[in-house]
């Protein structure tokens, strides 16, 4: 369960707990998760948990397998507020919106104003989904760990997820949460993103695109 920096539990949105439940049987049961060093993830806190992105299942799936330790907030392309019946659901789950391709000032203030008040936060270092290609990491990520240098980071390492869209051909899901080498004084928010994009891919190496995947 989710907690505030206080300690006193916060109670995880209606629309983030039917979300869980309807992608249970399809992560847990089809998927057959295998998680991997959930104890490293904090139960409270400040927390910013970066992850390897190839499928558009990722979100999900990292999301259920943290499911009993926290609630995942997540940095969320902003096309997908343009349907009325998606931008509900990603604002029942509290998904922050945020601008490609340019700076986005908002999301970046939404996501420290989160991370302040002991949230926990999802981002792709990467940016988008890898398309089966080798991408550059982002600044992002590394931004964020400066501007709340108090914000644990525990990286999410998710692989198996382009299989999903592979019916009949059942997926084998496994998210891996690690905590990565230590950052030094002098690292610019650059080195930080491309060496935890790095670290990731080490654990979860790019998989090949799968069908709407």
């Amino acid at each position: 369960m989710k907690r505030d920096r206080t300690g006193d539990a916060a109670p995880i949105p209606p629309m983030y707990r039917a979300v869980m439940t309807a992608a249970g049987p399809i992560v847990r049961w089809w998927g057959r998760l295998e998680v991997v060093g959930l104890d490293l993830l904090p139960v409270r806190g400040a927390t910013i948990v970066p992850a390897n992105h190839d499928s558009a299942w990722d979100p999900f799936v990292i999301a259920f397998a943290a499911r009993r330790r926290r609630q995942i907030r997540a940095l969320a392309k902003a096309s997908l507020w343009k349907n009325p019946l998606v931008r509900r659901v990603m604002d029942g789950m509290g998904q922050i919106p945020v601008r490609r391709g340019q700076a986005d000032t908002d999301a970046l203030d939404a996501a420290v104003e989160c991370l302040s008040s002991g949230g926990c936060l999802g981002i792709f270092p990467e940016g988008t989904r890898s398309q089966g290609r080798q991408l550059r990491a982002r600044s992002g990520t590394g931004r964020l760990a400066q501007a709340v240098p108090e914000a644990r980071i525990v990286c999410a390492a998710v692989s198996g997820t382009v299989d999903i869209a592979r019916f009949p051909r059942r997926p084998r899901l496994k998210v891996t949460f690690f905590e990565p080498t230590p950052s030094t004084a002098t690292e610019s928010a650059l080195e930080l993103s491309t060496r935890l994009t790095a670290e990731l891919r080490a654990v979860a190496p790019v998989a090949p695109a799968g069908r709407q995947g």
